[in-house]
């Protein structure tokens, strides 16, 4: 049995609407105050009746018969069909290359439909047996689930200005948890800036590369939402697709420019630093981080490894730590490391996340729904055992970023090696920026307070 369709919505609607004016057609009453309230009630029936009348015209169920005819050996050549919503699902195989068969389909399956449709291929499996299947719909449709969730607006755009203006202030204020405890206002634009405007490049950096490879698919996004954070200043970036996505190269494509170029950035910052100080101890300018930071992971430990090293000749941990106050850390390689883990939470592979996107992509719907549910499980459990940052970050993924995206219009070809290989490198580094240091080297837990708060 198919999904309901609009159309049947809309006569049951009309229906309802119908019995109700009936209803107060039938009621009469001596009271100028009810018979007033009546007539307002009936109007307002009438003006609705005429809205679904006007949307029963515009949304009419696809007629398959006529659609099948469409379909032959040269483009696509259909077996079965079934009803699916106002469209339907053809199953067959394709007989020509995809990118051509789209075009061709949709401009024979518009003119017999006599409305604008929308093709999707993709592949299902029934019975352990793969078949290719065809979805037709009506682009009406299609433009009003998009049109309900549009972002391109007054409210959207005021939206993401006040989320930048607010992680702006978080970014600032969290900057002054690394400063030493007698700093002045100087020591705060000396040694701040220089973090606050490496994590700023990070942003930028990444979002125009998500522009540029959105428009080179011709994918519409919606405005970039900052997540603010006390805990980081940041949490990265949200933001949606506001128009069908060709094929699942789009679908990888769009979310690893962004973390890659994120990661990118965030490594050539630390090492510009690291050069231009010409030692690992920070610079003139130093900020002091909690030591937990490097701590809690395998790649953190390495860079502390690289940095410390662990222990100087008379055993002591972290040489370069100073007692009460941290280990010294220039604000530009730390901007870098910041954004690296702030990178690391937006690949997890969880609901629209950039990290479930890719896996989307990469494994298809269902195995996807599976890891997004394990990460949130994770998530809830790290939660649960002390991390607010878990929690709240895994209530954001799970709540406001769960769910997957639309197919794309092409979900049959496959994603190809590289770009699979790209996707498995990301979560590596998403892995080793994460994942808790179980190997005993230091004795802290991985679900601590914020690292730059609390006692030492």
């Amino acid at each position: 049995m198919g999904n309901p369709s609009i159309e049947a919505a809309i006569k049951l609607e009309k229906k309802r609407t119908d019995r109700k004016l009936k209803e107060l057609n039938r009621e009469t009453s001596d009271n100028p105050i009810l018979g007033f309230f009546n007539k307002l009630a009936r109007d307002n029936l009438s003006k609705e009746k005429e809205r679904l009348e006007k949307a029963e015209e515009a949304f009419k169920a696809l007629d398959l018969n006529k659609l099948k005819s469409c379909f032959g050996f040269d483009t696509f050549f259909a077996t079965d069909v079934r009803r699916f919503g106002d469209g339907g699902i053809f199953i067959g195989n394709l007989r020509k290359p995809i990118e051509e068969a789209i075009p061709t389909l949709e401009k024979k399956l518009s003119e017999a439909a006599g409305t604008e449709v929308v093709v999707w291929f993709m592949e299902e499996n029934t019975n352990d047996i793969k078949k290719q299947a065809c979805v037709v719909q009506p682009k009406a449709e299609m433009d009003l689930q998009f049109e309900s969730t549009n972002l391109n607006n007054a409210w959207g755009y005021f939206s993401a200005i006040t989320l930048f203006v607010t992680t702006i202030g978080t970014i600032a204020l969290t900057s002054g948890f690394f400063l030493k405890p007698d700093a002045t206002i100087d020591d705060y634009f000396r040694d701040v800036v220089p973090l606050f405007g490496g994590f700023l490049t990070i942003l930028g950096v990444s979002e125009i590369a998500t522009r540029v490879t959105a428009a080179r698919y011709g994918v519409k996004l919606s405005p970039s939402f900052l997540v603010p954070s006390s805990w980081t200043g940041c949490l990265g970036v949200v933001n949606n697709y506001e128009s069908l996505l060709p094929n699942k190269r789009a679908l990888s494509d769009i979310p690893v420019a962004r973390t890659a170029s994120a990661y990118l950035t965030s490594l050539v910052l630390a090492v510009a630093a690291f050069i231009a100080d010409g030692s690992f101890n920070g610079g003139d300018n130093a900020l002091y981080i909690r030591p937990q930071f490097f701590f809690n992971n395998p790649l953190l430990s390495f860079i502390q490894y690289v940095i410390g090293p662990y222990t100087d000749d008379l055993g002591n941990v972290l040489p370069y730590a100073v007692e009460g106050v941290g280990v010294p850390c220039d604000p530009l390689a730390f901007a870098g490391l910041l954004g690296m883990v702030v990178t690391s939470l937006n690949l997890l592979p969880c609901g629209r996340l950039e990290g479930g996107r890719i896996a989307q992509a990469m494994f298809g719907r269902g195995p996807a729904n599976l890891l997004s549910f394990a990460t949130s499980l994770l998530l809830a459990i790290g939660g649960l055992s002390g991390s607010v940052l878990c929690l709240a970050w895994g209530l954001f993924a799970t709540f406001l970023r769960g769910g997957d995206e639309i197919p794309a219009k092409d979900e049959i070809t496959p994603l190809g090696d590289d770009r699979f290989a790209w996707g498995c490198v990301l979560f590596l580094i998403c892995f080793l920026t994460l994942f808790p240091n179980v190997g005993g080297t230091f004795s802290s837990s991985y679900f601590g307070s914020p690292y730059f708060r609390g006692d030492f």
